[in-house]
C-alpha cells in the first residue's frame, strides 16, 4: 500500500509538470461541468411535447394581389376547397404558426379595470375556427369547441369566444375550472373561456411564457392556412393544394409549404448548434486533459526509469508501480476537482446573470469529476504499464 506522502514529495521534485496539469484540470472541469449543464437544458427544451400533430400539420402562405377579390369570401372558399382535398383530415386559416418565432401576443386582465385586476402571463393569441382544435390534433380536456354560428370574420366582432391553454387556465384560476371565466382586454372589450385544451404551445420558444395561449373564434383574413393530413402524403398534397387554389384563382401567389415539425426544427436551429459546439468542446477538453496526463506520465517514466527499476529490485510488484503512478494521477484530479467545482459553481453565477440561464445544479460539477477520474485513469493505465514491466536489472544500469 502506498503512502501518499512520498507520492507527494515525489511530484512536489517537478512542480512545473504537475501545476500546469493542476490548472488544466481546474479550468477543464468548471467548463465542461456548464457545458454538460447546457447541453441538457437545451436538449430538454428541445424535447418538450408541443401538443400538436406536428408531423401532419402542412402549412403555408397565400398572398393575393387582385383588388377586387372578396378576401373574406375567397378565405372561405379557399377551406372549402381545402377540406376536400384527398387524404385531408381537415384545415383551417390561422394568423400565426405554432413554434415558428413570429406571430400575435397580448396579455389579458381577471376584471374590467385594468389598475386594479390581476393580469394574465403574456399569452399566444391564435385566431381560428370550429376546425383549429382538429387540425392542430389538440386535446380538448375541458368545455367544448367552437360552433360554426360563433365564428367571426373580425377580430373586433361580437360573442368573442376563446379556448385556452391549460398552463394558462391552471395560472389563472388554480385548482377550479376556467369555463365560463371572462377575461377583460380593457373595460368595454372581454372574452369568454368556452374551453380548455391540455396543451398549446405559442410561437416563441425561448419565452418562459411558451404555454400560454388562447384560440379566439375569428376566421382570419389573411394569408396563413394549416392542413391537417398523414405526412407521408404531403408532397402530393403540396401539388394538389397549389392546382386547387390557382384553378379557383389564379391572381395570387402560393408558397412556404412546410409542416410544423420543420418550422419548429428550423426554431430550434440555434439551440441544437449550441448543443453540438458545446458537445465538441467538452470531447476536446477531456481528450487535451487526458493527452497531458499521459503525456506526462510517460515522461515521468523515461525520468524515472532507474527509480523504478529500483524499486522493482527492493521487492515492488508490479501492482506497486501502477498503484504509484495512479495515486499520483488521483491527487492531481482531486485536488483539480474540487477547486474545478468551485470555480464551475461562480462561473454558473455568472451565466445566470449575464445571460438569463437556470442556476447551475450542484450534481453536474461533482459528475465532472466523477468523470475527469474515470477518463484519467484510463490515460494513465495505459503507460503505467509501460512502467510496471521495467526491469529490476534497470537498477544497475547508469541514467
Amino acid at each position: 500500500m502506498l503512502n501518499i506522502k512520498p507520492v507527494f514529495s515525489s511530484l512536489m521534485r517537478s512542480k512545473s509538470g504537475p501545476i500546469l496539469l493542476l490548472m488544466q484540470i481546474i479550468l477543464s472541469v468548471a467548463i465542461v461541468a456548464n457545458a454538460s449543464f447546457i447541453i441538457h437544458e437545451r436538449l430538454t427544451m428541445m424535447q418538450r411535447d408541443s401538443g400538436i400533430a406536428e408531423q401532419e400539420i402542412l402549412a403555408f402562405t397565400v398572398y393575393n394581389f387582385d383588388p377586387n377579390i372578396d378576401t373574406k369570401l375567397q378565405n372561405k372558399v379557399d377551406q372549402q376547397i381545402l377540406r376536400r382535398l384527398p387524404n385531408v383530415v381537415t384545415a383551417t386559416s390561422t394568423n400565426m404558426l405554432p413554434l415558428s418565432g413570429s406571430g400575435w401576443s397580448t396579455t389579458l386582465n381577471l376584471g374590467p379595470d385594468p389598475e386594479t385586476s390581476k393580469t394574465t402571463p403574456q399569452l399566444a393569441m391564435y385566431l381560428g375556427t370550429e376546425h383549429t382544435l382538429e387540425t392542430l390534433g389538440v386535446k380538448l380536456v375541458d368545455g367544448r369547441n367552437f360552433y360554426a354560428n360563433e365564428i367571426n370574420d373580425d377580430v373586433n366582432g361580437s360573442n368573442k369566444l376563446v379556448i385556452i391553454s391549460k398552463a394558462l387556465a391552471d395560472e389563472v384560476w388554480p385548482n377550479e375550472s376556467a369555463v365560463g371565466k371572462t377575461l377583460w382586454a380593457d373595460r368595454d372589450e372581454n372574452v369568454t373561456v368556452i374551453g380548455v385544451v391540455d396543451k398549446l404551445q405559442g410561437a416563441w420558444v425561448d419565452s418562459k411564457d411558451l404555454e400560454y395561449s388562447l384560440i379566439q373564434n375569428v376566421d382570419y383574413t389573411g394569408h396563413f392556412y394549416m392542413v391537417r393530413a398523414p405526412s407521408e402524403h404531403h408532397k402530393a398534397l403540396k401539388e394538389q393544394i397549389l392546382e386547387a387554389l390557382m384553378k379557383e384563382n389564379p391572381n395570387r401567389v402560393i408558397d412556404d409549404f412546410q409542416s410544423i415539425q420543420e418550422v419548429k426544427q428550423s426554431s430550434y436551429r440555434d439551440h441544437e448548434l449550441m448543443v453540438s459546439v458545446l458537445s465538441m468542446m467538452v470531447i476536446l477538453l477531456l481528450l487535451i486533459t487526458s493527452l497531458g496526463l499521459t503525456g506526462m506520465v510517460m515522461f515521468n517514466i523515461q525520468r524515472r526509469t532507474k527509480q523504478i527499476g529500483t524499486r522493482r529490485a527492493l521487492g515492488a510488484t508490479k501492482a506497486d508501480i501502477l498503484s504509484l503512478f495512479l495515486t499520483e494521477n488521483y491527487l492531481i484530479c482531486i485536488a483539480g476537482g474540487l477547486l474545478g467545482a468551485c470555480l464551475a459553481v461562480v462561473l454558473g453565477q455568472q451565466l445566470m446573470q449575464h445571460y438569463d440561464l437556470p442556476q447551475l445544479d450542484l450534481i453536474y460539477p461533482l459528475l465532472t469529476v466523477v468523470g475527469m477520474l474515470l477518463v484519467t485513469t484510463v490515460a494513465v493505465v495505459l503507460p503505467a504499464r509501460r512502467a510496471a514491466n521495467i526491469s529490476p536489472a534497470m537498477a544497475t544500469r547508469s541514467v
